[in-house]
């Protein structure tokens, strides 16, 4: 029978209602009755008739209905949503609804995982239980598989922008509505097709991590202003309470967001779990009795439960879900670390520094460590099924991981790294700088003891002891190494150098590397960059290294690990080439011992070894495959020289370089490159917003010596005994060349 109009006063708009939504109404011309649309919905979504999606009814009418029931306007946006998502859409209008959408569902998931809503809400999620009720998630699905349709031979695109933003609601309304992830997990089609997204990464070539990239980059961002990602930092900072929100929520106990005392044993099972052939079963057994719990609370709802919401009352959650939440409060805490990172390497940085220690992150980190950072954990649960124990996916890993990319960042030449020690570490490092009779460090002087680490040990000591504890093939040691590093970086301090060698980390990185004989490039460079920084003008250290290193079998093994990757190893090599020249300038019985003594001082104080060393580091980049990376290959050829230079040896070497160059019969070859390199380090580092301090830091030379050594060298005048051009034969001059970037 058709339907007869609706009258104008109704409320309700004009045109024809379907049968279900007439059904809603309560027959026509009455109000409608509460709950009964969820109920219905709820109702069509189990048996595929009747209502299942907001498409279903008019725009009007939604908005009628949720003046009363407070939907946060999600069914609406879901009826513009569907309107303008069809097939020859270009979806611009379609992402600006998923954007309003999107921050309706994430703060309730965040909620979900964080426990911040009142116990009466324990188990009512409003916005993503109507979302996906008025058939929100099936639709996203349908606008993520567009691509898999093809029209007239032509296959529908999505930008990813679209996709994250889908991806991130599906994601928001599993966290916090039940069944809807066993319902995608039923959708075979749609499994495979999320795989697909995995491959969709960068495959830009590697010119744009050169420095000649870089520096283009940079002096087109000068005329620009501010990039975005700057003006996103500023804009976040700007926010009141926002920094200290992250702070928060990185070093809150999970026990308190879980409501539970027995943290550790659950998530044990859950990896249990995980790894357990039965688990498929026992996950089919939890949603089957959820379905049918769900399906009965809706049709016969318990005493109490609200009618005008229409939402199902459910009891506690299983163990599996408990266990799952604290999954999801470690993927937050990732995140929350990983912004955190990403802010303490912005122009900001000083701002953030002062910030998250005021907030005391360190000591909250701290007190984290052994429960959640870096706990026990049995052997059961240390990798999942048909995994291996170097693989970095799953959750727990990559928690490690972040956390020490986060302590890298926080303590790299900043005077707050103090703040990773407690009180009587601290004091430690007085008694040090007294005993030596050394002036304190400023830094250590200034620290406000009322933010450093509690407890026995700080943050800095417990990395310590699980770095030494790590197996030879972990993938943990690079980054370990790296945060660790990043303390002892900037002016050298010997109070720090001595911390650190107490505790034994010198005896730790030359077993690695010589009795394991690591294999790993990553590691390698990183345990000789922290080598460097922990040698670098101590006496002490080298004594140390000597009575480790105290065969010639040792020491060869030892060699062989620098020589095999002059790129690896250069830092070091550099660390003992400027530690030698201070101990021979230095009048002391101490040092006269250790210069008589030490097989590696011995070796580097050889002219043909330094000669060596320099031809190799010269040869191994060009100024076109500069990168972070390397570029320090070129500053440690720079120490030599410079090094040459005050004992007025410089034409030596550069005559011994052109002998060899001969020798291996590429006349003007090495120095030509050499020149083009010198040129590209005055464009680099002379540039306004190069930051020269590193420089001088690490190697206690002024940098205008670096840069009036470079400008030597690079003099036109071929009668200059220390200039570069005086020994490339002119047959083979090549210096003008243009390597600029296109």
């Amino acid at each position: 029978m058709a339907a007869a109009p609706v009258a104008a006063g109704s409320g309700a708009g004009r045109g024809r209602r379907s049968a279900a939504t007439v059904a809603a109404w309560g027959g026509w011309g009455g109000r409608p009755r509460p709950g009964n649309i969820l109920l219905q919905l709820r109702q069509g979504q189990l048996t595929g008739r009747g209502l299942v999606r907001a498409v279903q009814f008019t725009e009007t009418f939604l908005t009628e209905r949720d003046k009363q029931s407070k939907w946060s306007g999600i069914p609406q946006l879901l009826l513009k949503l569907h309107t303008t998502s069809h097939l020859h859409s270009d979806f611009v209008e379609c992402q600006n609804i998923l954007k309003e959408i999107s921050p309706l569902l994430s703060m309730e998931a965040m909620a979900f995982v964080t426990e911040e809503r009142k116990l009466t809400q324990e188990t009512t999620y409003p916005n993503t239980y109507i979302f996906d009720l008025f058939g929100g998630v099936d639709l996203l699905v349908e606008i993520l598989m567009r691509p898999t349709i093809s029209i007239r031979g032509q296959k529908l695109k999505i930008s990813d922008e679209m996709s994250k933003d889908c991806l991130s609601i599906l994601y928001n309304t599993c966290v916090c509505t039940e069944g809807v992830t066993k319902r995608l997990a039923e959708k075979n089609d749609f499994v495979i097709f999320l795989f697909t997204l995995m491959t969709k990464m960068d495959t830009g070539n590697d010119d744009k991590h050169t420095l000649l990239a870089k520096n283009a980059q940079q002096k087109k961002s000068l005329s620009l202003g501010p990039s975005a990602a700057e003006i996103n930092q500023a804009a976040l900072l700007s926010i009141p309470g926002f920094v200290e929100r992250l702070c928060k929520l990185a070093t809150r106990k999970v026990s308190e967001s879980t409501g539970t005392a027995s943290f550790l044993q659950e998530l044990e099972e859950w990896y249990t779990w995980l790894d357990n052939a039965l688990v498929l079963d026992a996950l089919m057994r939890v949603a089957n009795e959820e379905s049918e719990h769900n399906q009965a609370s809706i049709v016969f709802p318990p005493p109490g439960a609200s009618e005008e919401n229409g939402l199902p009352h459910t009891s506690a959650r299983t163990q599996l879900p408990q266990s799952m939440k604290i999954m999801h409060e470690i993927m937050y805490k990732l995140e929350v670390l990983y912004v955190l990172c990403v802010l303490l390497m912005g122009r900001q940085r000083n701002q953030v520094h002062r910030m998250i220690a005021e907030f005391k992150l360190i000591p909250g980190l701290n007190n984290l460590f052994d429960k959640l950072i870096w706990r026990k954990h049995s052997a059961s649960a240390l990798v999942l099924h048909g995994h291996n124990q170097n693989c970095d996916c799953s959750p727990d890993i990559t928690l490690k991981i972040q956390f020490l990319r986060l302590l890298q960042s926080f303590s790299d030449h900043h005077e707050n790294k103090y703040l990773l020690l407690n009180n009587q570490e601290l004091n430690e490092l007085s008694a040090i700088s007294l005993k030596a009779n050394i002036p304190e460090v400023e830094a250590v002087l200034n620290t406000d003891r009322s933010l450093v680490c509690d407890g026995k040990r700080g943050l800095l000591t417990r990395l310590l002891q699980v770095m030494k504890k790590e197996p030879a093939e972990s993938s943990f040691r690079f980054w370990q190494a790296r945060a660790v590093e990043s303390f002892l970086r900037g002016t050298t301090s010997y109070a720090d150098q001595m911390f650190l060698l107490k505790r034994g980390l010198l005896e730790h990185i030359l077993y690695c590397i010589v009795d394991s004989e690591c294999k790993s490039r990553d590691v390698l460079q990183s345990y000789f960059d922290l080598l460097g920084e922990l040698m670098k003008f101590n006496v002490d250290a080298f004594k140390r290294f000597n009575k480790y290193i105290n065969t010639d079998a040792k020491f060869q093994v030892f060699l062989k690990q620098i020589n095999s990757s002059l790129v690896d190893s250069n830092m070091l090599v550099r660390c003992v080439t400027l530690s030698l020249d201070r101990f021979e300038n230095q009048v002391d019985m101490k040092v006269a011992e250790v210069l008589s003594e030490c097989r590696l001082l011995a070796y580097i104080s050889q002219v043909p070894t330094q000669m060596s060393f320099l031809f190799r580091l010269i040869n191994i980049i060009h100024v076109q495959t500069l990168t972070q990376e390397n570029v320090s290959c070129l500053n440690t050829s720079l120490v030599i020289l410079m090094l040459a230079r005050r004992k007025e040896r410089l034409p030596l070497y550069l005559r011994l370089l052109q002998r060899m160059e001969h020798s291996k019969k590429y006349p003007g070859f090495l120095l030509n490159n050499f020149h083009n390199l010198l040129r590209f380090w005055q464009q680099h580092y002379l540039h306004k917003d190069k930051d020269s301090t590193c420089l001088e830091n690490s190697s206690c030379i002024s940098f205008s010596y670096w840069k009036e050594t470079v400008s030597i060298l690079l003099n036109p005048d071929r009668q200059s005994p220390s200039a570069l051009v005086s020994y490339i034969e002119e047959p083979y001059m090549d210096i003008d060349r243009d390597f600029t970037e296109e």
